[in-house]
């Protein structure tokens, strides 16, 4: 079989890692890729939302499946596309309606609210009624979490601890176009107390196979301070994620996911990600996305013990309930290393060593290119992902620290903190 994976990040890298190991692959092809994905097939330059020419790029190269990383050629309708033009060439992802769930808060929140999924309260505002949104924001409690309804490259979600600021950032995202087109429409929702945890599923639109669990972390700074980013780190499993709160996770959560996605005519044969939070032992849907976490794939990834591109081949065709998928029972932790200054400027270019001297790592480029010199350097925020393997996770988190430390470029900067909430959150428990 002939796979093209789009993308070029450390999610990508993860998914070509795995699937260069089934026997199904004839030949690999990763758009644009990244130094990392080189040594797995053959990267393209090709832009994943030009489907034109990712069109004419298949038919020449006889690419039998297509297998979506970012959220944004799924958004534009990549799958709607192929199944118009191509056919012969599968699409592993949601359709156009079906990314909906990501491409438009507003849209996943109507979801959840039409088909009883536990979220938290909220209200949508635009031009139009913001005057509404300040009243609306005056009768919630602090913090306040306003959320751009259109894709933001990830930025599009701003937590206020004062309603002065929350009335400022109201008015920045609907008034000043804060987040451009995506910020038209802005969601106001309720706070919710808790622990975060991302959980994943694959479907063929009517079965599904539930993955394994993570903890991402998006800030900055260490305890959660800081700036947003796409990720600076991943461990699954999620200690507290055990069989009682996983059995509330999908009759609560997948499976009117899934029945809702069906009843309202919605194609569907991709992942789907849960952003959750649990509160007081049960969870909440924060949010839905439409393809694999990153950096959540860096730590989930290895744990699929499964023949992965057969699970795809088996969600192209509708026979996912067929399929069976064990999981490493090990920890798996991913530790990103980032450039200087990021997440904002950042230069790149910086040479990157001693990565070829870790053998008890995996390591996922995301961030990286070859360049002219065949040397291997910086070319994004986000440079890499150190993920090992350990039987509980402290042991799966040294291992990658101890790399993380080795491994070296002008101004890396990773997080020393990771695992520490769950931990902490573990201990309350037994506490209790």
């Amino acid at each position: 079989m002939n796979v093209l994976i789009l993308g070029s990040g450390g999610r990508e890298h993860a998914l070509a890692w795995k699937i260069v190991q089934s026997p199904k692959l004839k030949n690999l092809f990763i758009a644009p890729g990244n130094a990392g994905t080189a040594s797995c097939g053959t990267n393209v330059n090709i832009s994943a939302i030009n489907f034109e020419e990712v069109r004419n790029f298949c038919i020449e190269n006889q690419v039998n499946m297509i297998i979506v990383g970012p959220e944004a050629p799924l958004v534009e309708g990549i799958w709607d596309y192929f199944k118009e033009h191509l056919p012969g060439c599968k699409v592993i992802g949601a359709s156009k309606k079906g990314a909906l769930l990501e491409g438009s808060k507003d849209f996943a929140k109507e979801f959840m609210k039409r088909h009883n999924i536990p979220t938290a309260n909220y209200q949508t505002f635009s031009i139009e009624n913001i005057e509404d949104g300040i009243s609306f924001l005056k009768t919630q409690n602090p913090p306040y979490v306003l959320k751009a309804d259109g894709l933001a490259a990830g930025k599009g979600v701003i937590i206020c601890d004062s309603l002065e600021k929350a009335v400022t950032v109201l008015n920045e995202m609907i008034c000043d176009a804060k987040f451009g087109d995506a910020s038209k429409k802005v969601v106001i929702e309720e706070f919710l107390e808790g622990i975060e945890l991302s959980v994943f599923i694959i479907t063929d639109g009517h079965s599904y196979k539930i993955l394994p669990s993570a903890k991402d972390y998006k800030r900055i700074g260490e305890g959660d301070t800081g700036l947003n980013t796409g990720g600076m780190g991943s461990i699954s499993p999620v200690p507290f994620a055990n069989e009682a709160f996983m059995s509330k996770v999908e009759h609560r959560i997948i499976k009117p996911t899934i029945e809702g996605l069906v009843k309202e005519g919605l194609p569907y044969q991709g992942f789907i990600f849960f952003g959750l939070m649990n509160k007081q032992g049960n969870p909440f849907l924060i949010e839905y996305n439409v393809r694999m976490g990153d950096p959540e794939a860096e730590s989930v990834i290895p744990r699929i013990k499964a023949d992965l591109l057969q699970v795809f081949e088996a969600t192209a065709n509708g026979s996912l309930h067929e399929i069976r998928i064990e999981t490493d029972q090990r920890f798996c932790a991913a530790i990103m290393l980032v450039s200087k200054g990021y997440p904002g400027a950042y230069e790149k270019g910086k040479m990157i060593y001693n990565h070829e001297n870790i053998d008890d790592s995996i390591i996922f480029h995301a961030g990286s290119k070859i360049d002219k010199d065949n040397t291997i350097v910086t070319n994004g925020g986000r440079v890499m992902a150190i993920s090992s393997f350990g039987s509980d996770m402290d042991e799966a988190l040294n291992i990658s620290y101890q790399n993380a430390a080795i491994i070296d470029f002008e101004g890396k900067y990773y997080r020393k903190d990771l695992g520490k909430d769950l931990k902490k959150y573990s201990d309350h428990l037994e506490s209790n």
